[in-house]
Parts: structure tokens; sequence; C-alpha cells
């Protein structure tokens, strides 16, 4: 079923308001005129779900989420003035199992989430919708074919039988939040004769650059004529026998869709002119993407438009985990600070539920790709049960129809870590795939989206499907295995879907407004900090592992004589280990093509693995990863006895005049030897050359030799343009480690008006380590950021809030007090 294009013909009526929910027993009643007068009923926006009824009514805590399995929920909904005639009820999603009630008659029983329905219905003027959604917890205790093995990390064991999102169901990741309701739209349609219905698009781009666009649709049996037009072509479109008009178009050296990392996400608006009258029928974008898998086979890479992209980001977990929110206000915040970081792709897992058009078509605005597993993770499904593959094969032909016109689709991937839990648990390679990866998904994407790479899972590729050498992994070597830095490199990982997972703390606002508890020790604050179901440890002792190795102190030490500064320090270094890491990955010579961090958003707010709060607000991390994503970029990597190499990478489309300054420090402030070049960088364009080339003669700038005490504590690359001297990127490194390079520091800060808005202007005499703003009801540019002494840095700040003129402080691991400005 597609989503009908904004714009386009029949009327329809949103069925948002009016509706009245209750909670009875399992099975109380059969069907709505059981429904007694003295069961409380509560208002329900529609769409939304019974724990955001229940949430809005006081009734439910998301801390201590009452469990809703057990529960029929009834929503009903009185019509009354509606034109009496024909019309279409449509349903774009009902969580779980659902029945469906017109003015009494049972019209639709539903069992998956995922799935859409159309109901034809003939409207009285007065009329009743009730829509009551089935316990769930009867489902879940059958019994269903025998599962070859039993994941840990979900329960319970039944829901692999139900078509239904698995948030909520993973104790540790996420609250135990069940998905139940009308989650997204329900409306009365009525077709109008004349006007494009059930409207179809396909859009490509081939080799040579040219655009070709299909578009089919229905309309009346009066409509004469029809023509299509895109980017200035126009066509006339034919009728065919099925009563669908079809035309197509190609459009020379079309204008093409990029991530907006590597060019202009550019979008065309599709018309159709029936009998003279114009019609939109919505936008799309050209673009191609292809896999490369290397000279050896093993490798993964995407290539959007012919060019190789190193695809960087974050999965996607959910806007409200209550409320399951599908509108472009519900997206868009987050979509902004994703694309705002630098991200040009969001892997929607398979532990987590279908988002609505709504979010592709920002995605295709922003120039975002979209990674999208198939809602499966984990178990091993009934491929044998034929209703089960039936309602599966059905929602990922929706999912693709309703997406058909959206460029920002990359990838459809069959699953999260099914192959990975057959075979950590023994399972010979035989067992890992079958029927649905192998079959049903790959047959649906061919037929209706062959533009689109199918990945049979993620991970997969290798000897076994979690080596990180092969195909796509998911590395946690650096992460929740607590490997050095340098395992980035040695683990030859080639496209990590997801990665770099720790208990990132929130920005101190947040703590203060939403969690103000005792960091780590207290209860309330661990309910919040994520980790694998029986596992002795979470990720917040992944945190303090790297805490530990970086900055060479007792993490457990600092949090009991200095809770503030470990909760700095706890705040700088996932950061930090981000920004390395993705240092390794992207340099030129790395065998990486690719790395999505583990989550884009948090679901509470607390240290939990989003590098955005809760509240929407941009965790440190947010920030490390915004310098780490940038198109234009400079980088150091540590090359032992072969010294410190320089990274330039100019991914944009146009050639690039660039300056490289290198400067190695003594005491945070004391240059004890300095480089400067020169360099042009075409577009798609990188250099390496060791940091020695800059100096023209030998200087030991990793301390690998180790003739006599350390001469230096930090080095800093700075790339510019040409001669400006704004800054466009920096790297650093520390040869003896951070925490040798913490020396206290003196800070001047200026809080200046300036076109636009307000800026900083910040200055330091010595190096500054993660130095960070806060300023309430203002987002600061960067944060959280190196600064190098002697010179000025811009910070602006924009505004979030009601606040008119900034205030605030500036601190840094490294000052021994906040200067105020």
């Amino acid at each position: 079923m597609s989503e009908l294009a904004e714009g386009t013909s029949p009327h329809i009526v949103e069925l948002e308001r009016g509706w009245k929910l209750c909670l009875t027993t399992a099975g109380a009643c059969s069907d709505p005129s059981m429904i007694g007068s003295d069961i409380e009923m509560l208002d329900a926006p529609v769409p939304g779900t019974v724990a955001g009824v229940l949430e809005r009514a006081g009734r439910f805590d998301r801390d201590d989420p009452m469990p809703l399995d057990g529960y029929d929920a009834w929503y009903l909904l009185d019509l009354s003035g509606e034109k009496p005639g024909p019309a279409v009820l449509t349903l774009d999603g009902l969580a779980t199992i659902a029945d469906v009630y017109w003015n009494g008659e049972l019209r639709l029983s539903s069992r998956s989430m995922f799935v859409a329905h159309e109901i034809d219905v003939h409207v009285t003027g007065r009329d009743r919708l009730a829509v009551c959604f089935r316990a769930l917890a009867p489902h879940l205790e059958r019994r269903g074919p025998r599962a070859r093995w039993r994941p840990q990390m979900i329960v319970p064991q039944g829901v692999r039988l139900t078509r239904t999102t698995l948030l909520g169901r993973m104790p540790g990741w996420c609250p135990s939040v069940h998905a139940v309701g009308p989650y997204r739209p329900v409306r009365l349609v009525r077709p109008q004769p004349g006007k494009p219905r059930d409207i179809r698009m396909a859009a490509t781009l081939a080799p040579d650059d040219t655009g070709h666009l299909a578009v089919s649709f229905l309309a009346g049996d009066g409509t004469r004529t029809a023509v299509l037009r895109c980017a200035g072509i126009t066509v006339p479109m034919e009728r065919g026998a099925d009563g669908r008009w079809n035309g197509a178009l190609s459009i020379l050296d079309v204008a093409a869709w990029w991530p907006h990392t590597h060019g202009r996400p550019v979008l065309h608006a599709v018309e159709v002119e029936l009998d003279g009258e114009s019609h939109a029928l919505g936008r799309t974008g050209f673009r191609r993407i292809e896999i490369d898998t290397g000279v050896d086979g093993s490798g993964f890479a995407l290539q959007v438009n012919g060019v190789p992209v190193f695809c960087r980001g974050a999965v996607w977990t959910n806007a409200d985990i209550v409320d399951l929110p599908g509108t472009r206000g519900g997206y868009e915040p987050t979509l902004r600070l994703a694309a705002g970081a630098g991200m040009n792709m969001l892997r929607i897992g398979g532990t987590m539920a279908y988002e609505t058009k709504a979010f592709f078509d920002l995605c295709d605005e922003l120039g975002i790709l979209v990674w999208q597993d198939v809602m499966l993770a984990n178990f091993d499904y009934p491929a044998a049960d034929e209703d089960f593959v039936a309602l599966l094969r059905t929602e990922v032909e929706q999912l693709l129809q309703r997406t058909a016109a959206s460029p920002s689709l990359a990838v459809l991937c069959g699953g999260s870590e099914v192959f990975q839990q057959a075979a950590m648990l023994g399972l010979p390679a035989a067992a890992w795939s079958g029927p649905l990866t192998d079959m049903v998904l790959p047959e649906a994407v061919r037929a209706l989206r062959p533009d689109v790479p199918f990945v049979p899972n993620s991970p997969f590729g290798g000897a076994m499907p979690f080596s990180p050498n092969a195909g796509v992994a998911h590395y946690y070597g650096v992460g929740a295995y607590c490997r050095p830095l340098e395992d980035a490199r040695r683990a030859g990982v080639r496209f990590a879907a997801e990665s770099l997972a720790f208990a990132n703390v929130p920005e101190q606002a947040t703590l203060e407004a939403h969690l103000p508890v005792p960091a780590v020790h207290d209860p309330r604050w661990k309910a919040r900090v994520p980790r694998d179901r029986g596992a002795s440890w979470d990720f917040e002792d992944v945190r303090d592992h790297y805490l530990g190795l970086l900055y060479d102190c007792d993490p457990a030490r600092l949090r009991r004589e200095d809770p503030l500064r470990y909760l700095d320090f706890s705040r700088a270094v996932s950061g930090e280990v981000m920004e390395t890491t993705y240092s390794e990955w992207r340099r030129p010579q790395s065998t990486s093509n690719g790395a999505l961090v583990w989550t884009l958003q948090d679901l509470m707010p607390g240290a939990g693995w989003g590098v955005v709060d809760a509240t929407g607000l941009p965790k440190p991390a947010w920030h490390a990863l915004r310098r780490a994503f940038r198109p234009l970029q400079v980088l150091l990597s540590d090359e032992g006895t072969n010294g410190l190499d320089v990274h330039v990478i100019n991914e944009t489309d146009g050639g690039r005049e660039l300056t490289v300054e290198l400067t190695c420090l003594r005491d945070g402030r004391q240059p004890v030897v300095t480089g400067r070049r020169a360099l042009t960088l075409a577009a798609r364009g990188a250099a390496t050359f060791a940091a020695t080339d800059l100096f023209g003669a030998f200087f030991d700038t990793t301390y690998a030799f180790r003739f006599g005490p350390p001469a230096h504590d930090v080095t800093i690359v700075t790339l510019r343009e040409g001669d400006s001297p704004a800054i466009v990127a920096e790297a650093f490194h520390f040869p003896q480690g951070r925490a040798r390079a913490l020396h206290p520091a003196t800070a001047t800060v200026a809080l200046e008006e300036a076109e636009g808005g307000w800026q900083l202007r910040v200055g330091a005499d010595r190096l500054l380590q993660s130095a960070h703003i806060d300023c309430p009801g203002f987002l600061p540019s960067d944060n959280w950021f190196h600064l190098s002494p002697g010179g000025e840095r811009v910070i602006r700040l924009v505004r979030t809030g009601a606040v008119e003129r900034p205030g605030g402080e500036l601190s840094a691991l490294n000052l021994p007090a906040a200067v105020s400005f």
C-alpha cells in the first residue's frame, strides 16, 4: 500500500480527535457492544499509544513501566456529520494484534504491527469505529516451531512468532515500554474522479548521468489525457489495459542527488497534467548506489554515483519510545542534529520499528543515506510458517512502495545479528541463513527497488559473520571488549554497521533537570546505564576502562574524591575515543569504508548509548563526531618508529587550495618545531605525508625512539583554506598520553554581538583540553574541543530557548577555575 503524495487528490479526513480509550482484562469483551458504561474512558489522540495516553493521565511511569501485554485496549470513535456514501478506511499501523469494527461489524483482524490496511466502508453519517488491541501475552506464550537457538537479550522468547517491535523487550537496553495502540494515522479517504491515486514512482541514474523516471497511477475513468513533467522534460502518458496511466522520461546530465557530505541532495518536483489540470505528485532524486567488494572480494564499500563514500553516522533508535511518533515534527529536530554533526548515514536496526515516509522525506532533503534493516533480529524465525512469511513479505513490500521515490534509501538489509547469533552458539554456516534472507526478501527488493542493494544480514561476510575483516561488522573491539585503541587498525574493519557503544554522559543541565541523583552508584542512575542482559559489567564500566587508559587515572578513586571532575572526564573520554578511532578508519590507507555509532539518541535521560540525549540536547560525544566527520579534514596517525603521518581529505565536489601547519609544543605552549605546507587537493582527493616532511629534518614526533626525555607533549596540525586565518580542521596527538599535557592554563572569554546573533571569542595561554561552554538557552557551534594556545577561537552561540542575552561559563579539564562571560 503506497502512501499518498503531498498535494494529491483524494478527500482525506484525518481521524485524530474524539477517540476514547478503555482497558479491560484480556478477553472480557468479545465485541464493542459488551463494553459497559461503567468502564472508565480516557481521551486518546491518534496516532498514539496506550502508554502515551496513560502517561498524560499520570498513570504511567517510564522509569517503572506497567506491563501492558495482559490487557485488551479498546479505542472507540463516534463519527457524526460525515457525508454518507462509500469511503476507504486506512489504518497505517496497529500495534499489534488488533480487531477493527465498523458499526459493530468485525471488518479486519490484523496480526502485524508493521502492515497497513485499507477497508471499504459505507458511511451513514452516524458511525462508530472501534479498534481492540488484544492482549499480547497469550500470543507470546504460544508454542511455535522449535527454535534452533534462543537469544538471551530479548524476552520473552515467544516474541519471535509475532510481528511486533522488539523495543521494550530488551532488558538492559531500553525501558520495558510495550508498544500498543494505533501508532500510525487512521483516515477516511474518498477518491475523487479525475485525480491521481495509488501513485508509483521510480527514479534511477545511469552511468552517463542520465536520469530516468517512471511513473504510474490510477485516475478516474473519465480522464482522457495525461502528461508527465519533471526537470523541464515533458512526455505524454498512456493508459494500460489495467487502467493505470504509465509514463517514462529521461533527463540528460540531470542534477544528481548526493549525500550532503559529498554534494547537494538535489530533489526534483514531479507533476502530472490530467486533462489540462496540474497535480503535484511529490519529489524524487536521481542517484546510483552500488556495493564494491574490492579486489579481494571481502570488502564492503558504498559507491554513490560512481564515487566511493565513507559512510559515517549512527544507528537510529526512536524519537520517543512511549509515543513512537511518525510525524515530520517528531523526526526533524533529531535528524537535523544528525546532519549537523556531518552524519551521512543512519541505520534503522532490526530491533527497532519501521519509520514513516516523513522520515525518508527528511533524509532525502538533508542528504542522509538510510540503511534499513527488516524488523528481524537475533531469533531463529519460523521460515516454514506460511502466515508468518506472508506478513513479512507484505510489510517489506509496503515499505519499499512508500519509499519508492526516496533516493535516501541506500541499503535494505535482512535483519540484525541473526547470522551472528547462530554462529556464536556453534551452529554450522548452513544454519545461519534461510529462505527469508535467501529468497523472500531479495525477491521483494528486486521487484520493487532494484536500485537498492540488498544485504542478507548485519553483520555478515567473514569466516564468522562477526569477523570485522570482511563484509559488514558490528565492531566493538574498541568499546565493549576493551581492546586498545590500536585494535581499530589491527581488526581490519571493512564496514561497521554499528560500533563504539559507550555510556555517554549528557550535559550537566540535563542531569540536573531530569536525573538529579549522585552519578554512578545511585540505583536510579544505574537503571539508565545500558548493559547486556546477564553480563557482569555495563557500558559505564567500558567508558571507565578508557578513562583510565587515556588519562592515566583510577576512575573509581576520581569518582569518590571529585565526582564533578569525574563526570567531566567521563564526558570527554568517549568523544576522544570516537575521534581517535574515526581518524584511524578515515585515513586513506585504511581498509574501512564506513562506520556507524551505536546509537544516535537516548530513550531516557541519563548515560545512555546516544550521542543526543533524550531531551534533544547534543552530548559531548556529538560534538566529537561533528569534528570527526568533517568532509574537509586533517588527521594524524601514530606510525610508531615511522613517525607521525598527516592525512588531508577532501570529500567535496570541488578542488581546494589548502595550507597545513604543524606544531609540536612543550608544556602545552612552547613551540619546539613547526612546519608549513601549501597543498592543492582535487575534488574527492586525499594526501598523506610524514610530519617530518614539514620540518625538513628528523624529529621524534611519536616519541618512539626515546633518545632522552620527551621534547614535547602535544602535536597540533591545522588545516586552513589558502591564506585564510579561519581554521577548517584541527587534529591533536599526545605522544605521552593526554594526562601529561594537562598543564594548568589561563583562558580569556569575550562575548560579542555579531551579525545574526552572539559569539564568544576564546583564547588561552596553554593548550586547553576538552574546553566546554555552559550557556543555558544556547548551543555552541563547537564544544568539548581542544584549543591551541596563542590564537583566538570564535564560537557561535545558536539560540535554542527564550533567553535573549547569553551568559555562562567556559571550563576545561586543565582550567583551575571556570571563566564566566
